[in-house]
């Protein structure tokens, strides 16, 4: 059947994208073939024409031409041509001829491309072995989308990402203090729920100010491609919806909250996870909602998972921070007194807590422990602790269970995540260096109109929307109001304020290698300062306030984070206090101080965080004898608020907001006998308050919020991912095949660029391109924004091994094999099955049962040879053979292969039942053991959701049913055809 007929059946060798082939003409010299599906037609030498005959043998599935599918039972030859007999799925018996075959089919099945003569180099085919093995062994790890960020290994930020991203659409507050993380947190979230397929589609919603930075930390940090979106852009897509335009979608709140138009369209969108920063700004009240807090609550009713994002959870006070629970979970959150006395209760849970240390301790202690424990496996928990006869090792296993059990099922820890800077420790110190500076007489004069309460003057402070406290602690946005209104002279308030001057001193001494941050509360106050070190000292100052366009913004930062030819100093409006980091700069001038404690702490905490390598020099200028002075004290002598983060800065100012405002007319330097007792009560009340929450809901939430044990686990297994040597090896073999030239730069680096014959476009290296430098070591890339990491997460390893899993590349080959205990002739075969297990990916059924690789090596009498000889060892001594010798080969022995094919279908089958049954065993431990604890905390604490229960449940159903489900199916092939060791 090797001859050429009219209306056999072929392939091209060379194009086998054509489809298949018909043999149109034949004579003595040339051979015309007809490819329908492509509509193309080629003429070959009869004598070396790059075709294959295509036979089907029994057993094989084949396509129609009238679109059924053909189960082969035998085949004949008729007039040259072959005609196959089988059934249809409907058991109907037919006769085919193979003229009749669909013209569209396509080889990528192992056995029909090793049938058909289709073989590929043997580097490819032991790189798609190597990707299966890969891809099922990082599908099961622990650190499975937290190992690729570039991100330091904190503990805390691991431990909250990989406890929320476990959950069904998890929906929390990530509260940490300023500095510690709350945006690398969200990331590793974000990234982890989408690589294991929990989630789809996001949307993320930021001040207008960080939409940039979101941007750029998303993509340099974690990978991922965000469509930032505003007005103009949504203009172009006319009347389709801008926000379906991509997977994660970020945006600015201001604009879609003053859009009705684009929240109905977000709001009918898909979204599997809303993420929300500086969440503290929505306003609600039992009264009333702001527009900004509506939107949100509509859509956290649509969307499933939902991430709030804020360092001040209490800025507006207690109420605010109910508000910001409401929308997480509104049937738990949902009466604001009840949640007032639920947080009372705080304080016996943490003494029950800390009871468990003392154990067997007093008797008190147990009667705290009785009162908490009320079921009784947690009662048996606790005479077990209790019993004298228990070792030291069962106690400790008892004393973590009823841990565990007492943070989880009381306070708000399951939705709250809040670490401290005293928890985490590794700070800096900060220092205060307060100037002193005289009162200038403009400023005097209007001081005494304010005490005065000369109504003319207030009037055009209204008229300027100047408030009365405003204009006592900005003195020049009081002058420049009167300014604006001709009051006063041409002068600018800069020309005369002592501050000024002082700023200018305080840049010259530092020198200007020193980065000098400066706030000031107003945006034209930073424009004219920016203007008045212009034009006073040459000095070119950056600004960045709320005014500017996102590009500008970025520009103003930039030039101040460079280091050769960067600016000294950048000043930065309030707005400047949120979202930007300035870690790199370690001096902060507070032009002026803000009203309210908590957006003190986020001015330093623009440089105080995590990355830090200088003490915290804090600068404030103040004006003697004016209310910023006595605010100063206040905040110094009351708070301790530039020594360390204050946690009751809200309550304390709710408390003393109206006595505060009214010693502001008091000159802070006279020892006013009223101001002092001010600050005495301040400092009672702040301690008293501070040593409530120590002993109540703080203790809970950073005790909940960094499980050490767990942390440890996630770091460990990252560490091990950062340190695999198989991946390095790994990506050089796919390099290689896929056509990637690389370069060593040395010191661990090495450029990777689009090859001649590069096989398909990768990320970031399409043809044109001029690629991009990577490294191995997390070390290396934390220094150098400009050097991408690889890891088994990075985008281009995680596409090479899509590419080569989801296609036919490498799933055959033929090799030769010399061995001098083998005799020459003799065939192998070497089949790679891969279980086949269908279910939707937010079951995430990878952590189970991954695509798994069976390896079944036969030789030529069918006897199993797996576990005698590797993989590893096997190719070590193959060699390649050409393509046109290994086709003659296989047809020589079809017969004999097609036997061999039944036969490790048949040993792999035995394999089958084993990986399922363990598959089963995994889930079913993992997901009875977290059903058991959710119900058994759903008892005791209320954030515990009934739609979260049923969709565990669910999923553990589907599971079992997916995992029973599974099978096998032949992913790649090679023959092996051993010769003499002579030979040549």
């Amino acid at each position: 059947m090797s001859d050429f007929s009219p209306g056999q059946r072929w392939i091209s060798d060379g194009e086998t994208e054509l489809g298949l082939g018909t043999i149109l003409t034949v004579d003595a010299r040339a051979v015309t073939v007809l490819f329908t599906a492509s509509q193309e037609t080629r003429t070959y030498s009869a004598r070396q024409a790059p075709l294959t005959r295509v036979v089907f043998g029994p057993g094989d599935c084949i396509d129609t031409a009238d679109g059924d599918r053909l189960t082969v039972e035998r085949i004949e030859e008729r007039d040259g041509c072959v005609i196959y007999h089988g059934h249809t799925d409907d058991t109907a018996s037919v006769s085919l001829s193979e003229a009749k075959l669909s013209d569209s089919m396509r080889f990528h099945q192992a056995q029909d491309r090793l049938l058909t003569g289709q073989v590929d180099r043997n580097d490819r085919f032991e790189l798609r072995y190597r990707s299966l093995h890969h891809h099922q062994r990082i599908a099961r790890s622990p650190a499975l989308g937290l190992a690729g960020p570039r991100i330091d290994l904190i503990p805390h930020q691991l431990y909250i990402a990989d406890e929320v991203s476990r959950r069904h659409a998890p929906r929390v507050l990530l509260a940490d203090e300023v500095g510690l993380g709350k945006t690398i947190e969200a990331g590793l979230i974000l990234h982890r729920l989408l690589l294991t397929g929990r989630a789809s589609r996001a949307l993320i919603l930021v001040p207008a100010s960080l939409t940039h930075q979101w941007l750029i930390e998303l993509l340099r940090r974690f990978s991922l491609s965000v469509t930032l979106l505003d007005e103009a852009q949504s203009e172009a897509f006319d009347e389709d919806n801008p926000f379906d335009s991509g997977q994660c979608i970020l945006a600015s709140q201001e604009w879609l909250f003053a859009n009705p138009q684009r929240q109905r369209q977000v709001e009918s969108a898909q979204w599997d996870l809303l993420i929300v920063d500086e969440a503290h700004h929505l306003d609600w009240s039992p009264q009333a909602e702001g527009p900004g807090y509506a939107c949100i609550e509509r859509l956290s009713k649509r969307i499933a998972g939902l991430l709030l994002l804020t360092a001040t959870p209490e800025q507006m006070g207690l109420e605010s921070h109910f508000a910001r629970l409401r929308l997480l979970d509104p049937d738990r959150y949902h009466d604001l007194e009840r949640f007032r006395e639920e947080e009372s209760g705080y304080t016996a849970v943490a003494e029950a807590v800390e009871a468990l240390e003392r154990l067997p301790g007093e008797a008190a202690d147990h009667d705290r422990l009785g009162a908490i424990l009320d079921d009784s496996d947690s009662r048996a928990l606790l005479e077990t602790l209790l019993d004298a006869e228990s070792d030291a090792a069962q106690q400790d296993s008892v004393r973590r269970q009823l841990r565990e059990q007492l943070l989880d099922r009381h306070g708000t820890g399951r939705v709250m995540f809040r670490n401290s800077r005293r928890h985490v420790g590794g700070f800096p110190e900060r220092h205060l260096h307060v100037a002193s500076l005289a009162m200038p007489a403009v400023y005097a004069d209007q001081f005494d109109e304010l005490r005065q309460g000369n109504d003319h003057f207030a009037a055009r402070l209204t008229a300027a929307d100047l408030g009365t406290r405003d204009a006592r602690l900005y003195p020049e946005a009081t002058y420049r109001a009167l300014h604006d209104a001709a009051v006063q002279s041409d002068t600018p308030w800069w020309r005369f304020d002592p501050r000024v001057e002082w700023l200018i001193g305080q840049l010259d001494t530092l020198g200007s290698r020193q980065k000098v941050l400066v706030i000031a509360h107003w945006r034209q106050t930073a424009v004219d300062l920016a203007e008045a070190l212009r034009v006073r000292a040459g000095i070119q100052a950056p600004v960045f306030h709320e005014e500017m366009s996102l590009v500008e913004r970025d520009r103003a930062a930039a030039a101040f984070a460079d280091d050769d030819s960067g600016c000294q100093v950048l000043i930065c409006s309030e707005i400047g206090s949120e979202g930007r980091n300035f870690q790199f700069c370690h001096h902060l001038v507070m032009f002026d101080l803000p009203w309210h404690p908590d957006l003190l702490e986020q001015r330093i905490g623009r440089l105080d965080r995590i990355g830090q390598l200088h003490p915290i020099d804090i600068h404030v200028p103040v004006i003697e004898r004016s209310p910023s002075a006595t605010l100063l004290r206040w905040y110094h002598d009351g708070l301790a608020a530039f020594e360390a983060p204050h946690a009751a800065g809200g309550d304390v100012l709710e408390a003393f907001g109206d006595a505060l405002r009214e010693s502001l007319d008091d000159d802070g330097l006279d020892g006013n006998g009223s101001l002092d007792s001010l600050i005495e009560e301040t400092r009672t009340f702040n301690d008293a308050r501070l040593a409530e929450r120590e002993a109540g809901r703080n203790r809970l939430l950073e005790w909940n919020a960094c499980r050490p044990e767990r942390a440890d686990a996630v770091i460990n297994a990252v560490v091990e991912q950062d340190n695999d040597s198989a991946l390095p090896r790994y990506v050089d073999q796919a390099l290689d095949v896929f056509g990637v030239d690389s370069r060593d730069l040395g010191n661990g680096q090495m450029h990777l660029t689009p090859g001649s014959h590069m096989i398909d476009s990768l990320p970031g290296l399409a043809q044109g391109d001029e690629g991009f430098t990577v490294t191995y070591s997390r070390t290396r890339a934390l220094a150098r924004d400009d050097i991408q990491r690889l890891s088994w997460e990075h985008p281009l390893v995680t596409t090479v091994m899509e590419r080569i899993l989801d296609s036919s590349l490498g799933n055959t080959a033929l090799a030769l094999l010399k061995h001098p205990n083998i005799p020459g002739g003799r065939l192998m075969l070497e089949l790679i099955f891969r279980t086949h297990c269908p279910a939707p990916r937010r079951l995430q059924l990878g952590r189970f049962l991954p695509d798994t690789g069976v390896r079944v090596l036969l030789d030529e009498s069918g006897a199993n040879l797996s576990d005698k000889v590797t993989f590893s060892g096997l190719s070590r001594n193959l060699q390649r053979v050409k393509k046109g010798v290994a086709r003659e080969l296989l047809k020589s022995r079809h017969d004999t292969l097609r036997e061999l094919l039944k036969k490790g279908e048949q040993e792999a089958q035995r394999e089958l039942p084993t990986l399922i049954e363990r598959a089963q065993q995994e889930m079913r431990e993992a997901l009875d053991l977290e059903l058991s604890r959710l119900r058994a905390l759903a008892r005791h604490n209320g954030a515990i959701r009934d739609d979260e229960l049923q969709a565990l449940n669910d999923e553990r159903q589907a599971l079992d049913v997916a995992i029973e489900g599974a099978s096998l199916r032949l992913d790649a092939v090679r023959v092996i055809v051993t010769v003499d060791k002579d030979a040549r």
